[in-house]
């Protein structure tokens, strides 16, 4: 696991204590992420790893996993 999954993983956690969530568990498809919670998962992945997200890269599919998450800051991390 990258740093980048365990901490986005954390995140997740604190909001889902009771909810176990792996790297490829889709989020939105099981209920978890309200319009709010995505709103917030944004928020939390520019602040914790000081990146701005550009406009395309603010699609679901790049937030449905832990996993797509932390590819993506990977790739604004390069």
């Amino acid at each position: 696991m990258s740093s980048a999954s365990a901490a986005i993983a954390e995140f997740l956690q604190r909001h889902f204590p009771a909810r176990a969530i792996g790297d490829t568990d889709d989020i939105f498809e099981s209920g978890l992420v309200t319009s709010l919670l995505a709103l917030q998962l944004v928020n939390f992945v520019e602040g914790r790893f000081r990146i701005q997200l550009a406009d395309e890269d603010l699609v679901q599919s790049n937030f449905r996993t832990i996993a797509a998450m932390a590819a993506l800051v990977e790739k604004y991390q390069r």
